[in-house]
């Protein structure tokens, strides 16, 4: 297998910032960070890089969560890390991404945010108050590195620094 990539915590502050803004009733936010962990393949044959639920995240029937993970990647050029929800998830509980795959650039790792990889997800069950809740240190996402090719023409000169639409910006 090629390696191309490196996955690392942001730092406390960045971390605390986007959590709190997400879960302000959050007691604990050092403990939470501390118990961030590292995105990780379950078995050899694996193409998804488990993402972690840092606590407790419940999602509810109409509703959507932004999860701040607390993880940021390190990716060669030529390649992208594209996230998706955990199949179960997706089966059982009908959640998705909210921006159906999220794409994480090598670009992203500089910007001012730290590229922290941030998931929103909702619940789109049909049943009336249907939610389900993802345990603190369960995987609710996955991450699947690809390589991408370019134009013969391409001629993208673009700094990018943030994300959520940031090279529109």
């Amino acid at each position: 297998m090629q390696k191309i990539a490196e996955f690392k915590k942001v730092s406390f502050e960045q971390f605390e910032a986007m959590w709190l803004k997400n879960f302000p009733d959050t007691k604990d936010v050092k403990a939470v960070y501390d118990s961030i962990k590292l995105p990780q393949r379950a078995t050899a044959g694996s193409a998804g890089y488990d993402f972690y639920a840092p606590a407790d995240v419940t999602f509810e029937q109409g509703k959507s969560v932004l999860v701040p993970t607390g993880i940021r990647a390190k990716i060669a050029d030529g390649w992208v890390l594209c996230i998706f929800p955990r199949s179960g998830l997706g089966f059982k509980h009908r959640i998705g991404l909210d921006n159906t795959v999220g794409i994480i650039d090598a670009d992203y790792y500089n910007s001012s945010n730290e590229g922290h990889i941030m998931i929103k997800m909702s619940c789109d069950a049909h049943d009336e108050g249907h939610s389900v809740t993802v345990t603190a240190g369960d995987g609710f996402a996955q991450g699947i590195f690809l390589p991408f090719g370019v134009t013969e023409d391409d001629s993208a000169d673009g700094v990018r620094d943030g994300g959520f639409g940031s090279t529109t910006k």
